[in-house]
């Protein structure tokens, strides 16, 4: 099979797939399209044509990458009382959640909406990021915290939790640091106070994170 030929055909694929975050009968055909992309991997490998084995077996990590996505997206908090939610979605490298934490990994969020207001709050996740490692510095250094202006540690159950409320904005931001690798952050507008977006992410679903995300 020419090369040309395979780009073309997944460049329709990766079309078609986009929308799969939460649709378990889609994830189910992409689950199949998953093997297909890897048998014609080996096929490819076998027959010694291997920059067209990459590229499929690269295709197979992409659309592995999106069905664990699948799963991660549903781990988020339902929506407080008198909040609406949106559905999560999914962001590349290079966009969405990801450009909040930096280029890598993979990223995912949900946006919330107060019915009777005008708050606005995006909790969003991101996992396996370069920039994760150098955020645990501080997430480990009690003196980086008490410095910085208007933020504190706040303990989640056996995690702890850096938190940081500017009342003259009526912002909050809550981020935890999971397993040295999950970066997990809720960040809300036109708020009274922090403890909408902390009990949001006291209502993360941290075990099933763990779970979805195992390596």
């Amino acid at each position: 099979m020419e090369l040309n030929h395979i780009l073309s055909t997944h460049r329709l694929k990766a079309a078609v797939v986009a929308s799969v975050l939460l649709f378990p009968a889609a994830q189910s055909v992409l689950a199949d399209e998953v093997v297909e992309q890897i048998e014609l991997g080996l096929e490819l490998y076998q027959e010694q044509e291997y920059g067209a084995a990459i590229t499929e077996l690269e295709f197979a990590i992409e659309d592995m990458r999106k069905m664990m996505s699948g799963l991660i997206a549903q781990t988020f908090p339902v929506a407080p009382d008198g909040w609406t939610a949106h559905e999560a979605s999914s962001g590349s490298a290079g966009g969405g959640a990801a450009a909040m934490f930096g280029a890598g990994g993979t990223s995912l969020e949900r946006t919330y909406q107060q019915d009777d207001g005008d708050g606005q709050i995006t909790a969003s996740m991101m996992l396996d990021s370069p920039l994760i490692q150098s955020m645990g510095a501080m997430f480990n250094n009690p003196a980086m915290i008490a410095a910085q202006p208007n933020m504190e540690r706040v303990r989640l159950g056996r995690e702890a939790a850096v938190v940081k409320w500017e009342p003259e904005r009526s912002r909050a931001e809550v981020t935890l640091l999971l397993d040295g690798r999950i970066m997990m952050q809720v960040k809300g507008e036109n708020l009274e106070s922090q403890d909408v977006a902390v009990d949001l992410m006291r209502d993360w679903d941290l075990a099933a994170v763990r779970e979805q995300s195992a390596r």
